[in-house]
């Protein structure tokens, strides 16, 4: 833990150089530049609520298009660090090749990326839930702890997927389909809660029981209904996070020397 927090301090200046330099990347050769880390969520949550609610004909849910993108940029944080983190060794081989860099470091860049276009959505949804006359309350402040818990989570997911990545070439597609899997089960555009047709012990397995789907369902409690997260799932998910990442932490310093062998 000491060496962690020593290294964090150390690497931090070049985790946030190389994350804004990422972000301006991105968007220097597009016409729209940073427009598009609005557009995208906002064009999926079109789609998804075009299908829910025009195709299928759901309309049972209340605040539908801040519900789905609420669910999305959740998603979009969560599966884009996964998927990267696949690879991220191997994408930064000049790097890792020539000076020391903890890998869990290049990690975290991309948290600090993508988590940046995940605030840029929450901030929409603020305004999206003024335009719609979303009733405000003291427990939307419970969108930190859900937030950090999805970070404190992912990091440890992507720590040992990168570990794994580094000597498994078709780990990232197997991911993705796995991902895709958990992103129906996690209902970004469908209220698992309200799904007549699944039997409840299920719908406890599907919405506390699987990450993505908790922190999703928990910031639309307590953003849209005003309604308290549960805390007990809330402390679990909590410590599943910090275990996670410890492991994550310690397999990628014990075996980090060898990667450079690998790419």
């Amino acid at each position: 833990m000491k060496r962690f927090i020593n290294d964090i301090k150390k690497f931090y200046q070049y985790t946030m150089y190389a994350a804004r330099s990422e972000l301006k990347s991105e968007v220097a050769s597009s016409y729209l530049n940073w427009l598009w880390w609005i557009l995208d969520p906002l064009l999926f949550m079109m789609v998804y609520t075009f299908i829910a609610q025009i195709v299928f004909s759901n309309k049972k849910i209340d605040f539908f298009p801040i519900y789905v993108f609420i669910g999305l940029s959740v998603w979009n944080f969560f599966n884009k660090v996964v998927i990267s983190s696949v690879r991220v060794v191997k994408s930064n081989s000049a790097v890792v090749s020539k000076v020391y860099v903890p890998k869990y470091m290049l990690i975290l860049k991309n948290m600090l990326v993508n988590g940046f276009k995940m605030m840029v959505s929450f901030g929409l949804v603020i305004i999206m839930m003024v335009i719609w006359r979303v009733p405000f309350s003291f427990k939307i402040l419970y969108f930190i702890p859900l937030i950090l818990i999805l970070c404190l989570f992912t990091f440890g997911i992507s720590a040992i997927v990168c570990h794994f990545g580094v000597f498994i070439e078709d780990l990232q597609n197997i991911l993705t389909v796995f991902l895709k899997l958990i992103f129906y089960m996690s209902g970004v555009f469908y209220a698992i809660d309200s799904m007549n047709q699944i039997p409840a012990p299920i719908k406890n397995l599907l919405l506390n029981f699987n990450p993505a789907a908790f922190i999703m369902y928990s910031l639309r409690r307590t953003m849209l209904y005003s309604q308290f997260p549960h805390h007990k799932f809330m402390l679990m998910w909590l410590v599943i996070g910090f275990v996670l990442s410890c492991i994550g932490v310690r397999v990628i310093y014990k075996y980090e020397n060898s990667y450079v062998k690998v790419i």
